[in-house]
């Protein structure tokens, strides 16, 4: 039995937020059960923001239903307060990933409100989340600009350690720390992954990678050196952060995926049918900008598949 290494792919939230072309609902969830198919099994599916702000998520009960619905799927949703929580929770949405940033100014940029108000934010949709009868839903917090800011520079680590402990005690179920705008090295990594992971045991602790400077799968291997087993990804590496000028979007699933299974974990995941579901989103993005080496290159043939994508 190989160690399982998990992949939430995030390509229908973070890989088209920004993108030119509105997709159909029904494309989206065509992502979505693309990806299931593939052996990815957890999906963050949509946003619960303004439509007024993103347009592309002016969908996002109808993707959300219909993710509920597909057999082998644990959707998740990103919300930024806690109207967009109170939205999820009325559907039923398993996983609420709620996210603030580490910089004080790209909190303010990304939701005109301080980190510490971000924070107490959090505590109120924890507390109406535990109010709600029935089954828990699971709450992700994710500490966006984590390893740097392209507005404020340098980011304290202790900080960063400091917000990861509060979330943890007002009630999150996992900590997800982000690499927003593409600042992280190996290094730093290793490092703050380290911190975090010892500050908030036994709270499982994930990674977002963003490609911006071509360190993204070294960093992935910096967190699984200091014990990080989840990650997000997004298929062909679109996404980004509209304050990282340049960015070249999230670390690529495919790719991902690749790397892991090499390293001997076991993902679950089908890299060629991961590949064949991105020849088919991108003739739905003309113009769109796509990365990954798999994509181009192809597996080579010592590739080791794994039992499970193998079955």
């Amino acid at each position: 039995m190989r160690e399982k290494a998990h992949v939430r792919e995030v390509g229908p939230r973070d890989g088209i937020q920004m993108v030119k072309t509105i997709l159909p609902s029904a494309r989206k969830l065509a992502w979505c059960r693309g990806a299931v198919e593939a052996g990815i099994r957890e999906i963050e599916v949509t946003s619960f923001v303004p439509a007024k702000v993103i347009p592309q998520f002016a969908d996002a009960e109808e993707v959300a239903r219909g993710a509920l619905a597909m057999p082998g799927l644990r959707p998740s949703v990103l919300v930024p307060n806690l109207k967009g929580a109170e939205r999820a929770f009325a559907l039923g949405v398993p996983i609420v990933n709620y996210v603030l940033s580490a910089s004080e100014e790209h909190n303010q940029a990304n939701v005109r409100r301080s980190t510490e108000e971000s924070l107490q934010d959090f505590a109120r949709i924890a507390a109406a989340r535990d109010q709600r009868p029935g089954a828990r839903i699971g709450l992700g917090a994710g500490i966006a600009t984590a390893f740097g800011c392209t507005i404020s520079g340098a980011v304290s680590e202790a900080r960063v350690v400091e917000i990861a402990v509060r979330l943890a005690g007002m009630g999150a179920d996992e900590i997800i720390v982000a690499d927003t705008v593409g600042y992280g090295d190996p290094g730093q990594v290793r490092r703050l992954m380290g911190a975090v992971i010892a500050a908030v045991r036994p709270l499982p602790v994930a990674c977002h990678f963003h490609d911006t400077r071509g360190l993204g799968l070294a960093n992935v291997t910096a967190a699984l050196d200091a014990g990080v087993r989840a990650f997000d990804a997004s298929l062909a590496g679109l996404g980004g952060c509209p304050f990282a000028p340049g960015a070249t979007g999230n670390i690529d699933t495919e790719d991902t995926v690749f790397l892991l299974e090499q390293l001997g974990f076991d993902t679950g995941a089908d890299v060629e049918r991961l590949v064949a579901l991105r020849r088919e989103v991108e003739s739905w993005l003309p113009g769109e900008r796509f990365s990954g080496a798999i994509a181009r290159a192809g597996l080579p043939k010592t590739f080791r598949v794994s039992a499970s994508a193998a079955a």
